[in-house]
C-alpha cells in the first residue's frame, strides 16, 4: 500500500513538472512572438539604422568614387575620351570626368535621408509584416517604389548644381562639342546630368539593400532587444 502511495505521489509530481515544462515553452512561445506594434517599430528601426549608415557613407568623400558604387563613364562618354585623347587639353579628360561625375553623387546623397525617413514612417502594420516576411530586398523595394521619382526630383537639381560646381558639366559639354566636329562621327548629347543621377540612385539602392540583407543574415547587427525579437520571427520563418 505504502509503495503503491509513493508511486502515485511520484507520478503526480512527474506529471506535475511536465505540465509546468509545457506552459512555460507554451508561454515563452508567446511572449517572444512579437505583436504587430513591435514589428513596426523594430522594421523601421532597422530601415532608419541601415539608411542613415548607408547614406552618411556615400555621401563621404569617396562614398561613390572609391567604393563598389562608383559610377562609370556612359558608352558616350567612352567613345569620346578614345577620340580626343591625343588632342591637347583631352589628355586627361576620362579620368577627370570620372571622378567629377562621382564628387557630384556624393555631394548631392545626402538629400535621400529625409526622403527615406519620411517613407519609412508612413509604413503600415501590414506593410511592416509583409517587409518583415518577404524576400532579404524587401524593403528596399518599398522604398524604390515609394520614393524613387521623389529622389530624383530631390537628385537631379542638386546633381546638376554639384557638376556645375565641380566643372564637370563644362568639361563634358567641352568635350562633346569638340567630338561633334569631328568628319563623319555621329553626333551626341552634350548634356549627361540624367545619366548621373540615375547611376547615383541606382548606387544609394544598392547599399540600402546591402545594409538590409546586413542585419537580416548578421544577428550581430542586430544591437537591440527589439530587433533581435522581431527578427528572429524572419529566423523562424525559414528565410
Amino acid at each position: 500500500m505504502k509503495k503503491f502511495a509513493l508511486l502515485s505521489i511520484l507520478t503526480g509530481l512527474l506529471l506535475s513538472f511536465t505540465a509546468c515544462d509545457v506552459l512555460k515553452e507554451v508561454t515563452n512561445s508567446v511572449l517572444s512572438e512579437p505583436s504587430l506594434e513591435e514589428i513596426g517599430r523594430g522594421l523601421k528601426e532597422a530601415l532608419t539604422k541601415g539608411i542613415n549608415k548607408g547614406v552618411d557613407q556615400l555621401s563621404q568623400k569617396d562614398g561613390y568614387f572609391k567604393s563598389a558604387y562608383k559610377i562609370l563613364l556612359p558608352d558616350e562618354a567612352r567613345k569620346v575620351a578614345d577620340k580626343l585623347r591625343n588632342i591637347p587639353g583631352f589628355n586627361n579628360f576620362e579620368n577627370d570626368l570620372l571622378e567629377k561625375m562621382n564628387r557630384g553623387a556624393e555631394d548631392a546623397a545626402k538629400e535621400a535621408g529625409p526622403i527615406f525617413l519620411t517613407a519609412i514612417r508612413q509604413l503600415t502594420f501590414q506593410d511592416a509584416t509583409n517587409i518583415l516576411m518577404g524576400e532579404d530586398n524587401a524593403a528596399t523595394q518599398y522604398l524604390n517604389r515609394t520614393t524613387n521619382q521623389q529622389l530624383y526630383d530631390k537628385f537631379n537639381p542638386k546633381i546638376v548644381a554639384s557638376l556645375d560646381k565641380i566643372g564637370a558639366n563644362q568639361l563634358w559639354r567641352k568635350a562633346a562639342d569638340a567630338y561633334n566636329k569631328i568628319p563623319l562621327v555621329t553626333k551626341i548629347n552634350n548634356d549627361f546630368d540624367d545619366y548621373v543621377t540615375k547611376q547615383a540612385l541606382k548606387g544609394l539602392f544598392g547599399k540600402v539593400e546591402e545594409e538590409e540583407r546586413n542585419i537580416r543574415n548578421n544577428k550581430a547587427s542586430r544591437t537591440s532587444e527589439l530587433l533581435r525579437k522581431v527578427f528572429a520571427k524572419q529566423d523562424t520563418a525559414g528565410k
